[in-house]
C-alpha cells in the first residue's frame, strides 16, 4: 500500500467530514480563524499556509467547503497545514482513518486479482 497516498486519502476524508460539520458547529470556523491568525502573526513556517487559509476563511462557507474538499495538488498542500486539526472528535477521526485504510486495502486486492 502506498502510505503517502493513504495519508492524503485520510486527510481528504477527514476534511470532507469537517465540511459537513461546518453548518452544525460554527465554532469550528472561529477556532480555525484563531489558529490561522496565530500562525500568520508568528511568521513561522506555517505563515504562507496561514495567509492562504485566512483568505479562504474570509471567502464564505461555500469557498471554505470547496477548499476543504479540493483534491488538487494545491488542496492537498493546504491540508498538510490545516487550521481544522481537532475539529472532528478523536473517535470519529480514528473511524474515518480505519475506513479509508480498509477501502484502500480492498482496492489493492481488487487490482491484484
Amino acid at each position: 500500500m502506498d502510505l503517502h497516498r493513504l495519508a492524503e486519502e485520510r486527510s481528504l476524508a477527514y476534511h470532507l467530514r469537517v465540511a459537513q460539520l461546518l453548518g452544525e458547529q460554527p465554532e469550528i470556523l472561529s477556532v480555525a480563524r484563531q489558529r490561522a491568525t496565530a500562525w500568520a502573526e508568528s511568521g513561522e513556517h506555517h505563515a504562507p499556509y496561514a495567509r492562504a487559509w485566512l483568505a479562504i476563511l474570509d471567502g464564505g462557507i461555500e469557498r471554505i467547503r470547496a477548499a476543504l474538499t479540493d483534491d488538487s495538488e494545491h488542496g492537498r498542500a493546504l491540508r498538510q497545514a490545516t487550521p481544522f486539526a481537532g475539529a472532528v472528535d478523536p473517535r470519529e477521526r480514528w473511524k474515518i482513518w480505519r475506513e479509508v485504510r480498509e477501502r484502500m486495502e480492498q482496492e489493492d486486492q481488487t487490482r491484484k486479482c
